[in-house]
């Protein structure tokens, strides 16, 4: 019985599966498998379709990191931001590099020498607590502390101290000639009028909502985005004058939005005039009212001082400011850094890739490799590595059932790694015509 289905030739070349023959689906596979492996007087007596399901897909997760060929790649194009992020269905990369106005691929190599790490407040002792001394006045919602706190955000603040009513959260802040006054408000929106006039308080800080992170302040560079707005009471939508500059993931910094659990309320959603947000609005938004948008973005300083220099690996030269003292020698230089490519490193808090400052603007090809279980269409095996995940299979099923001899399971092992080892051979692509004009360029002469 012949492979081919009934598709007709017309029908291949005017379709889009081209050399899709090269492939046999995990569906096929567990179906053959269920069919030639499990039953009578076969080395599988009994097995459930849902376990041989499972390790096919583990196989193929296995398979697919260091066996199966990766056709993955991403293309963009550098923004100012020098960072891309990570495709959804990456597991790691194989290559990353940048193409000239030829089309030709100019690798780019991993800096293990900066990175992004996270960046917390300090006070001039050091600590990463922030514990202002308010000045408390009888009648009035209004703190005065002892510095300049500017940097506090309204969004989910709260504020405890013996004379304050529960859950008090920031109203308002305003700064004049370096003192910070705060106005406080409870969630059910009533001032809170102190009974006490109390000098010197401390005030004690329960949550501190700064980029959306609680009990921190981030160091991070902090981007606002400041319009009039307009909600009601139960609203998650915020009517404006202008949506420029506003996305998906900012926090909203406005005391109309907050809630219960202390946590920033985010965009959810952009219109032209109108954005979602995560939370309904708590007060009234009156239209004339400005409310800020603030960028979900850390930047330590490592990263801001990495993108904005030209850090030494992009050098073309041997006697540049980190090796002046060798000036006129080619001696003392790290060969990875001996290239004018650029280079990158991988952020794995945020999910992205960072480049060096010479790559801004380029377009950037990120080879990777997924484990081929993201799509249906994805889950599909070349035919040179189809008897290893047979063999894959029949190993891990056995060896998880319990009364097998291990002389089986051992038998079964080596047959599994023999057959990876032929799928690698196969699937290396190796042709004797390219490798023999390869080698014509080496000392020897090859003859065939």
């Amino acid at each position: 019985m012949g492979l081919l289905d009934g598709t007709t030739q017309q029908e291949y070349y005017e379709g889009d599966n081209y050399g899709g023959y090269q492939f046999v689906s995990l569906e096929d596979i567990i179906n053959q498998f269920m069919v030639v492996y499990v039953g009578e007087e076969k080395i599988i007596q009994k097995v459930k379709r849902t376990d041989v399901a499972f390790h096919a897909q583990r196989a193929m997760q296995e398979l697919s990191f260091d066996t199966f060929k990766s056709c993955k790649s991403r293309e963009i194009v550098v923004p100012p931001s020098l960072q891309m992020i990570l495709p959804r269905d990456y597991v790691n990369y194989t290559k990353i590099s940048w193409v000239d106005s030829a089309g030709i691929k100019h690798l780019l190599y991993p800096t293990s020498k900066t990175s992004n790490p996270k960046s917390f407040y300090q006070n001039s002792d050091g600590d990463h607590t922030i514990k202002p001394i308010g000045t408390l006045v009888g009648g009035s919602n209004v703190v005065v502390l002892d510095g300049d706190y500017s940097g506090i955000l309204v969004h989910g603040m709260r504020v405890e101290g013996p004379n304050l009513k529960p859950a008090s959260h920031i109203h308002n802040i305003t700064t004049t000639a370096g003192i910070t006054s705060i106005t406080l408000e409870n969630l059910a929106g009533t001032n809170n009028k102190n009974a006490l006039a109390t000098t010197n308080e401390q005030l004690l800080i329960t949550r501190f909502f700064y980029l959306g992170h609680p009990l921190r302040l981030s160091k991070g560079s902090l981007i606002e985005t400041t319009t009039t707005a307009a909600a009601g009471t139960g609203e998650t939508a915020l009517n404006l004058t202008s949506t420029a500059g506003i996305k998906v993931g900012m926090f909203i910094n406005h005391h109309g939005f907050v809630n219960d659990a202390g946590e920033a309320i985010k965009v959810v959603g952009v219109g032209t005039t109108t954005v979602e947000l995560s939370d309904p609005c708590v007060e009234v938004v009156d239209s004339g009212d400005t409310v800020g948008f603030v960028s979900n973005t850390e930047e330590s300083t490592v990263w801001l001082n990495y993108k904005s220099g030209t850090p030494s690996e992009n050098q073309n030269q041997y006697d540049d400011d980190n090796y002046r003292s060798m000036d006129g020698g080619r001696y003392g230089l790290d060969p990875q850094h001996a290239q004018v490519n650029g280079s990158f490193y991988m952020d794995c808090n945020s999910g992205k890739i960072n480049f060096s400052s010479n790559i801004s603007g380029k377009t950037v090809i990120l080879d990777y490799i997924s484990d081929s279980l993201g799509t249906n269409k994805e889950m599909q095996v070349h035919k040179f590595a189809e008897e290893a995940m047979y063999r894959w299979i029949s190993h891990a099923i056995l060896s998880t059932k319990m009364g097998v001899p291990e002389y089986v399971i051992n038998r079964l092992k080596k047959e599994r790694f023999a057959a990876i080892r032929t799928a690698k051979l196969r699937l290396s692509n190796l042709k004797i015509e390219e490798l023999t004009q390869i080698m014509r360029g080496k000392s020897k002469w090859i003859k065939h």
